[in-house]
């Protein structure tokens, strides 16, 4: 532990549980791209309560946190994060009778929440199977997919079936607040910059059949396997690049050539030139290094400067 105390260790382990409290844990296992150094300490939060409770704590022990979903759109730095991650597992779902279905901000969202949906005959959520996101990280980047079946040509967003949310402020205070207190924009809403963390979410859904949601479903997946590597063997982080209006990031890398370049373990994927994959050990230098040299490039043969998209966490 190089930089949390010996005393604010104890105090996490007094408060949280010994055997919850982790030292020295490596984290890069439990994002998408599989790579990055160890936590000081590590807490699992496996309910809304707990995971309320452990930011409580970080922040009045004045202790750098991090509170980590699926662990998608994110790069960890290889020396791993001082101070304390929590891995938000609070997984509890419910349906009501009237479509209303809650769910804390831990559950991963496919499979897990989609299919709870399906099953119970609720439509609105299907349309995002497949994309890695657990509730708390589908509100925060407003979760979104573009639909190509015919009838459905259009973007979907999450903001659409949004009721409302149980929200833990910047100062401890927990509050249920609806939609609008959002501000959805596309890939955007307030918690990215509030300093709000979700806790539990509610969705209004509809009644619709099943068997047709499974379908539509089916569609989205492959219609996404074409488009994106496959976590388990093809780790990623999502889009590495910001979209440009009109263009795309991934065109003007493609343009450029740059699909199947490698650095070190990092690799462009061929699947989508805005894609690196981990190829096995690559390190967050590596990625450092390929989006300096993709910003590079785009801006010497395209005359446009590409933005990273996403967040960069701990040291590197």
């Amino acid at each position: 532990m190089s930089g949390i105390l010996k005393g604010q260790f104890d105090h996490l382990s007094e408060t949280l549980g010994r055997d919850r409290v982790l030292a020295d844990h490596p984290v890069g296992p439990y994002t998408t791209f599989n790579i990055g150094g160890p936590a000081d300490a590590f807490y699992e939060a496996t309910s809304a309560e707990e995971l309320a409770g452990a930011i409580v704590l970080a922040r009045n022990a004045d202790l750098p946190f991090f509170v980590l979903g699926l662990g998608a759109n994110i790069l960890l730095g290889d020396k791993g994060f001082r101070g304390l991650v929590i891995r938000n597992a609070a997984k509890r779902v419910s349906v009501s009778e009237e479509g209303i279905l809650e769910a804390e901000s831990g559950a991963v969202f496919w499979p897990d929440v989609i299919n709870i949906a399906i099953d119970l005959g609720w439509s609105g959520l299907e349309h995002y199977a497949g994309i890695p996101s657990t509730v708390g990280g589908a509100l925060w980047q407003n979760l979104h997919f573009l639909s190509p079946a015919p009838g459905r040509e259009r973007t979907m967003f999450l903001e659409e079936v949004v009721l409302d949310a149980h929200i833990l402020s910047p100062d401890n205070i927990r509050r249920r607040v609806t939609a609008d207190y959002f501000n959805f924009g596309y890939d955007q809403s307030i918690i990215q910059h509030s300093g709000d963390i979700v806790l539990i979410a509610r969705f209004q859904l509809k009644k619709a059949d099943s068997e047709t949601m499974r379908r539509i479903t089916k569609e989205n997946i492959e219609w996404r396997s074409t488009r994106h590597p496959p976590l388990d063997t093809e780790p990623s982080a999502g889009s590495i690049f910001k979209k440009i209006e009109g263009i795309g990031a991934g065109r003007l890398i493609d343009e450029c050539g740059l699909k199947g370049t490698r650095k070190g373990g990092i690799e462009i994927t061929h699947r989508h030139a805005n894609i690196m994959i981990n190829r096995g050990g690559a390190t967050a230098q590596d990625v450092l290094s390929m989006i300096e040299f993709v910003v590079k490039t785009v801006q010497e043969q395209k005359g446009y400067v590409l933005e990273p998209e996403i967040a960069f966490i701990g040291e590197f």
